[in-house]
Protein backbone atom coordinates (compact mmCIF):
# COMPACT_ATOMS: atom_id res chain seq x y z
CA UNK A 1 0.00 0.00 0.00
CA UNK A 2 3.05 2.34 0.74
CA UNK A 3 4.14 1.82 -3.16
CA UNK A 4 0.32 2.95 -4.12
CA UNK A 5 0.12 6.10 -2.11
CA UNK A 6 3.69 7.06 -3.19
CA UNK A 7 2.19 6.63 -6.97
CA UNK A 8 -0.81 8.92 -5.86
CA UNK A 9 1.27 11.52 -3.99
CA UNK A 10 3.28 11.57 -7.61
CA UNK A 11 0.10 11.64 -9.92
CA UNK A 12 -1.49 14.55 -7.10
CA UNK A 13 1.83 16.38 -7.69
CA UNK A 14 1.69 16.48 -11.28
CA UNK A 15 -2.16 16.98 -11.65
CA UNK A 16 -1.07 20.21 -9.05
CA UNK A 17 1.64 21.73 -11.38
CA UNK A 18 -0.96 21.11 -14.79
CA UNK A 19 -3.64 22.63 -12.22
CA UNK A 20 -1.72 25.97 -11.30
CA UNK A 21 0.07 25.83 -14.97
CA UNK A 22 -3.51 26.37 -17.18
CA UNK A 23 -4.93 29.03 -14.57
CA UNK A 24 -2.85 31.15 -17.20
CA UNK A 25 -5.20 30.06 -20.22
CA UNK A 26 -7.76 31.55 -18.41
CA UNK A 27 -5.62 35.04 -18.39
CA UNK A 28 -4.89 34.33 -22.25
CA UNK A 29 -7.75 33.53 -23.15
CA UNK A 30 -9.55 36.79 -21.82
CA UNK A 31 -6.96 39.20 -23.01
CA UNK A 32 -7.19 37.33 -26.41
CA UNK A 33 -11.06 37.86 -26.48
CA UNK A 34 -10.47 41.05 -25.02
CA UNK A 35 -8.13 42.25 -28.02
CA UNK A 36 -10.31 40.78 -30.79
CA UNK A 37 -13.13 43.20 -29.28
CA UNK A 38 -11.05 46.04 -29.35
CA UNK A 39 -10.08 45.21 -32.98
CA UNK A 40 -13.42 44.36 -33.99
CA UNK A 41 -15.34 47.89 -32.73
CA UNK A 42 -12.21 50.09 -33.29
CA UNK A 43 -10.24 49.14 -36.37
CA UNK A 44 -13.62 47.15 -37.83
CA UNK A 45 -11.22 43.71 -37.92
CA UNK A 46 -11.99 40.59 -36.71
CA UNK A 47 -10.45 36.89 -37.14
CA UNK A 48 -11.85 33.12 -36.97
CA UNK A 49 -8.32 32.60 -35.87
CA UNK A 50 -8.65 34.62 -32.95
CA UNK A 51 -12.11 33.34 -31.96
CA UNK A 52 -11.04 30.02 -32.88
CA UNK A 53 -7.77 29.86 -30.39
CA UNK A 54 -10.12 30.81 -27.63
CA UNK A 55 -12.08 27.70 -28.19
CA UNK A 56 -8.67 25.66 -28.28
CA UNK A 57 -7.69 27.41 -24.98
CA UNK A 58 -10.98 27.06 -23.36
CA UNK A 59 -11.00 23.51 -24.41
CA UNK A 60 -7.75 22.48 -22.39
CA UNK A 61 -8.86 24.84 -19.60
CA UNK A 62 -12.06 22.41 -18.77
CA UNK A 63 -10.02 19.05 -20.43
CA UNK A 64 -7.11 19.80 -18.90
CA UNK A 65 -8.56 20.90 -15.46
CA UNK A 66 -10.88 17.88 -14.62
CA UNK A 67 -8.16 15.93 -12.92
CA UNK A 68 -7.31 18.97 -11.14
CA UNK A 69 -11.13 19.42 -9.74
CA UNK A 70 -11.67 16.21 -9.04
CA UNK A 71 -8.34 16.00 -6.95
CA UNK A 72 -9.62 19.06 -5.50
CA UNK A 73 -12.79 17.81 -4.39
CA UNK A 74 -14.05 20.66 -6.04
CA UNK A 75 -16.39 18.77 -8.06
CA UNK A 76 -20.56 19.34 -8.18
CA UNK A 77 -21.84 16.47 -5.55
CA UNK A 78 -25.65 16.39 -4.64
CA UNK A 79 -25.37 15.26 -1.39
CA UNK A 80 -29.01 14.11 -0.36
CA UNK A 81 -28.30 11.13 0.91
CA UNK A 82 -24.74 10.69 1.09
CA UNK A 83 -24.02 13.53 2.80
CA UNK A 84 -25.99 11.80 5.80
CA UNK A 85 -23.92 8.76 5.83
CA UNK A 86 -20.34 8.40 7.60
CA UNK A 87 -17.09 9.13 6.15
CA UNK A 88 -16.25 5.02 5.69
CA UNK A 89 -20.20 4.71 3.59
CA UNK A 90 -19.16 8.44 1.61
CA UNK A 91 -15.54 6.63 0.70
CA UNK A 92 -17.27 3.71 -0.09
CA UNK A 93 -19.73 5.65 -2.41
CA UNK A 94 -16.58 7.20 -4.06
CA UNK A 95 -14.90 3.83 -4.76
CA UNK A 96 -17.95 2.24 -6.66
CA UNK A 97 -18.96 5.92 -8.83
CA UNK A 98 -14.66 5.75 -9.58
CA UNK A 99 -14.97 2.70 -10.34
CA UNK A 100 -18.09 2.19 -12.22
CA UNK A 101 -18.96 5.23 -13.17
CA UNK A 102 -15.33 7.89 -13.98
CA UNK A 103 -12.97 5.25 -14.86
CA UNK A 104 -14.94 3.32 -17.34
CA UNK A 105 -16.45 6.72 -19.34
CA UNK A 106 -12.99 7.93 -18.87
CA UNK A 107 -10.86 5.56 -20.38
CA UNK A 108 -14.28 5.20 -23.30
CA UNK A 109 -13.31 8.41 -24.60
CA UNK A 110 -10.01 8.18 -24.04
CA UNK A 111 -9.58 5.10 -26.61
CA UNK A 112 -12.20 6.68 -28.66
CA UNK A 113 -11.14 10.11 -29.52
CA UNK A 114 -7.71 8.69 -29.82
CA UNK A 115 -8.23 7.65 -34.05
CA UNK A 116 -10.39 10.76 -34.53
CA UNK A 117 -7.04 12.92 -33.50
CA UNK A 118 -4.87 10.41 -35.47
CA UNK A 119 -7.70 11.04 -38.79
CA UNK A 120 -7.35 14.92 -38.04
CA UNK A 121 -3.64 14.80 -37.75
CA UNK A 122 -2.83 12.61 -40.97
CA UNK A 123 -5.64 14.63 -43.06
CA UNK A 124 -4.00 17.96 -41.83
CA UNK A 125 -7.24 18.99 -41.06
CA UNK A 126 -8.36 22.67 -40.85
CA UNK A 127 -11.53 24.38 -39.69
CA UNK A 128 -13.91 24.95 -42.40
CA UNK A 129 -14.37 28.51 -40.90
CA UNK A 130 -12.20 31.22 -43.18
CA UNK A 131 -9.52 32.15 -41.77
CA UNK A 132 -9.27 29.63 -39.37
CA UNK A 133 -6.86 27.52 -37.73
CA UNK A 134 -5.49 23.64 -38.11
CA UNK A 135 -7.82 21.39 -35.84
CA UNK A 136 -5.28 18.03 -35.16
CA UNK A 137 -3.86 19.88 -31.95
CA UNK A 138 -7.62 20.52 -30.30
CA UNK A 139 -8.72 17.12 -30.90
CA UNK A 140 -5.65 16.08 -28.62
CA UNK A 141 -6.82 17.37 -26.26
CA UNK A 142 -9.16 14.86 -25.65
CA UNK A 143 -7.45 12.01 -25.09
CA UNK A 144 -4.92 13.75 -23.20
CA UNK A 145 -6.96 15.56 -21.02
CA UNK A 146 -9.06 12.16 -20.35
CA UNK A 147 -5.96 10.34 -19.85
CA UNK A 148 -4.91 12.81 -16.95
CA UNK A 149 -8.69 12.46 -15.29
CA UNK A 150 -7.88 8.85 -15.94
CA UNK A 151 -4.67 8.68 -14.06
CA UNK A 152 -6.24 11.47 -11.29
CA UNK A 153 -9.18 8.63 -10.51
CA UNK A 154 -6.64 5.94 -9.73
CA UNK A 155 -4.52 8.49 -7.24
CA UNK A 156 -8.55 9.27 -5.92
CA UNK A 157 -8.92 5.23 -6.06
CA UNK A 158 -5.84 4.79 -4.19
CA UNK A 159 -6.57 7.58 -1.56
CA UNK A 160 -9.73 6.30 -0.81
CA UNK A 161 -8.53 2.58 0.04
CA UNK A 162 -5.61 3.74 1.69
CA UNK A 163 -8.33 6.05 3.90
CA UNK A 164 -10.48 2.51 4.46
CA UNK A 165 -7.54 1.01 5.70
CA UNK A 166 -5.90 3.16 8.22
CA UNK A 167 -2.89 4.01 5.96
CA UNK A 168 -3.67 8.27 5.14
CA UNK A 169 -6.37 10.93 6.07
CA UNK A 170 -9.77 11.55 4.53
CA UNK A 171 -9.00 12.55 1.07
CA UNK A 172 -12.28 14.33 0.43
CA UNK A 173 -10.95 16.75 3.69
CA UNK A 174 -10.66 20.18 2.91
CA UNK A 175 -7.64 21.98 4.71
CA UNK A 176 -9.12 25.09 6.89
CA UNK A 177 -7.71 28.06 5.71
CA UNK A 178 -7.84 31.19 8.27
CA UNK A 179 -10.16 33.99 6.96
CA UNK A 180 -8.76 36.97 5.75
CA UNK A 181 -10.45 38.21 9.28
CA UNK A 182 -8.59 35.99 10.83
CA UNK A 183 -5.46 36.56 9.43
CA UNK A 184 -5.95 40.20 10.38
CA UNK A 185 -6.44 39.45 13.79
CA UNK A 186 -3.24 36.93 13.97
CA UNK A 187 -1.26 39.38 12.17
CA UNK A 188 -2.46 42.12 14.93
CA UNK A 189 -1.76 39.91 17.66
CA UNK A 190 2.10 39.21 16.48
CA UNK A 191 2.53 42.68 16.19
CA UNK A 192 1.66 43.33 19.80
CA UNK A 193 3.45 40.44 20.46
CA UNK A 194 0.68 38.80 21.91
CA UNK A 195 1.32 35.61 20.09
Amino acid sequence: MNGLLKLSKLIDSLTERIGKSIIWLVLIVTLIGAGNAVMRYTFNYSSNAFLEIQWYMFSAIFLFGAGYTLMRNEHVRIDLIAGRLSKRAQTWIDIFGIIVFLMPMAIAVMVMSWPIFLLALQNNEQSSNAGGLVVWPVRLLVPIGFFLLVLQGISELIKRIGFLLGRCPDPTEKPRKPTPEEELALAIKAQKGEL
